[in-house]
C-alpha cells in the first residue's frame, strides 16, 4: 500500500529506550516502575487522579463493565453505540448486562445525545459513549441529564486521544474513561490500555481484578489491612478479592508510553492539519465534508458518501485498491454491529434497520489513514484519487 493505515508510529527513540533497558544486568521486564511512572505522567496529561496500565484498549473495557458489576449484581441495562468497536459491546454482555442502543449523530459518528435520553430509564446502569475517530462525541444537554438522573458516563477514549469539549480533553469527563494503545492509534505501546478514574474506589478494584483479583495490588494500605483481618487463615500475599483476570502490561510498554507519551501533543496537531487539507480537498458534491471539527483530535479521514450509491461506493473501493490507499469499510469496528452474527439472538431480527445513520456509514463510509509524518502532496494526492472516481 502507498497510503497504509499507519506508518512509522514506533520511532528509534523509542526502541533505543527498550534497548538500554534491556542492557541492565537484571532488568525488570514485568509490571513494574515504568509502568507506574507512566500511569502517573498519563494522568497528569489527562487531567485525572488515577491510571491503570492493561494490556489492550478491549480489556480497559472488559474491567469498567466488571467495576460496574460490582455496583449493579443483578444487571441492569447499558446504552451503547452501533457503531464502535466490538469490545464496547462484548464488554456489557459478558458481564451480564443488556445493551441498548441509540443511533449515531453524522456529525461526529458518536451517538446522538438527543436518541441517548430517549433511551434512558429505570434499568440504565450506565452510558458508555464511544468517541468515534477523534471527534467529541459529547453535549452539555446530555452531560447535564446524567448528571441530573445520576447515571455514570463511560468514555471509550480509544480512537480519541487528545480530544477536547469544552476545553477539557476527553476522558475527563466521565465516572471511568478507556484508552488504546494500539499500533495504530495515535501513540502505541504496541498492544496496551489505560483505565482512568478520579474516583479511588474503582482505581483500587482496577488494580485487583487486572492482576487476578489480588488483594495486594491494592495500593491502599487499609484495604489490604481490612481483608487481611477477615480472613486470617489465608497467606496475605495470595488473598483473591474477586474471580478476577490477568490483564498486566510490561516494563516494555510502560516505557514505549513514557516515550510516545511526551510527543503527543504534537501528534494531535499533525493530524487534525491533516484532517483539515482532507476535508478542503475532497469533493463535497460526492463526500460529507461537514464534521464536527471543533475539539477534534483525527484518528483517520472519513471519507463517507453524502448520498447512497451503490454503483459509485463500489468504484471509490476499486479505484482506491488500484491506487495503493488501504482503507476499513464501515469506519469504527466494521460499520454496524448490530449485524453481527454475535449479537444474534441477543436482539431482534432485523434490528438494524432502525439505526438508519449507521447503516449509511455501514455501506457508504470509509476511513483512510492519517498519521503524523504523512505529508501535504500525500493527502492531495488522495484527495485527487478519490475525486476522480
Amino acid at each position: 500500500m502507498r497510503f497504509p493505515l499507519m506508518r512509522n508510529n514506533i520511532l528509534r527513540s523509542d526502541l533505543d529506550a527498550v534497548i538500554e533497558h534491556l542492557r541492565q544486568k537484571d532488568p525488570i521486564l514485568t509490571n513494574g516502575p515504568n509502568i507506574r511512572a507512566f500511569e502517573e505522567e498519563w494522568s497528569r496529561w489527562l487531567g485525572v487522579k488515577y491510571s491503570v496500565f492493561v494490556n489492550s484498549g478491549a480489556s480497559a473495557n472488559l474491567l469498567t463493565m466488571a467495576i460496574l458489576r460490582l455496583r449493579h449484581p443483578d444487571g441492569g441495562e447499558v446504552i451503547v453505540p452501533p457503531l464502535t468497536w466490538i469490545s464496547d459491546v462484548a464488554s456489557v454482555l459478558q458481564n451480564g448486562f443488556t445493551p441498548v442502543f441509540a443511533d449515531i449523530d453524522p456529525l461526529t459518528l458518536a451517538m446522538d445525545s438527543r436518541k441517548i435520553i430517549a433511551r434512558l430509564g429505570d434499568k440504565t446502569r450506565a452510558v458508555f459513549l464511544t468517541h468515534v475517530q477523534g471527534f467529541d462525541g459529547l453535549t452539555d444537554e446530555l452531560l447535564a441529564e446524567l448528571k441530573r438522573r445520576n447515571i455514570p458516563l463511560i468514555e471509550d477514549v480509544c480512537e480519541s486521544h487528545g480530544a477536547t469539549h469544552g476545553g477539557r480533553k476527553l476522558g475527563g469527563f466521565g465516572w471511568i474513561s478507556n484508552f488504546s494503545f494500539y499500533y495504530a492509534h495515535h501513540m502505541s505501546t504496541i498492544e496496551g490500555g489505560m483505565i482512568c478514574t478520579s474516583d479511588e474506589s474503582v482505581y483500587q478494584q482496577a488494580r485487583m481484578l487486572r492482576s487476578h483479583g489480588m488483594v495486594r495490588e491494592s495500593s491502599d494500605p487499609s484495604l489490604r489491612e481490612a481483608y487481611q483481618k477477615e480472613n486470617p487463615e489465608l497467606n496475605p500475599e495470595f488473598i483473591f478479592a474477586y474471580p478476577a483476570y490477568n490483564t498486566r502490561n510490561t516494563e516494555i510498554g510502560g516505557i514505549l508510553g513514557r516515550q510516545q507519551l511526551r510527543r503527543l501533543d504534537d501528534i494531535v496537531l499533525r493530524r487534525n492539519r491533516n484532517l483539515h487539507r482532507f476535508l478542503a480537498g475532497i469533493d463535497p458534491e460526492k463526500y460529507r465534508t461537514d464534521f464536527k471539527l471543533e475539539g477534534c483530535s483525527n484518528y483517520a479521514f472519513n471519507l463517507v458518501l453524502r448520498r447512497p450509491d451503490t454503483a459509485l461506493v463500489e468504484r471509490v473501493m476499486r479505484r482506491m485498491r488500484e491506487d495503493g490507499i488501504e482503507y476499513r469499510r464501515g469506519s469504527a469496528g466494521g460499520g454496524n454491529q448490530l449485524r453481527q452474527p454475535y449479537l444474534k439472538g441477543i436482539i431482534p431480527k432485523d434490528h438494524h434497520r432502525q439505526f438508519p445513520e449507521t447503516e449509511h456509514i455501514h455501506f457508504f463510509g470509509f476511513y483512510i489513514g492519517n498519521f503524523p509524518d504523512l505529508q501535504e502532496a500525500e493527502v492531495d494526492e488522495i484527495c485527487s484519487i478519490v475525486n476522480n472516481v
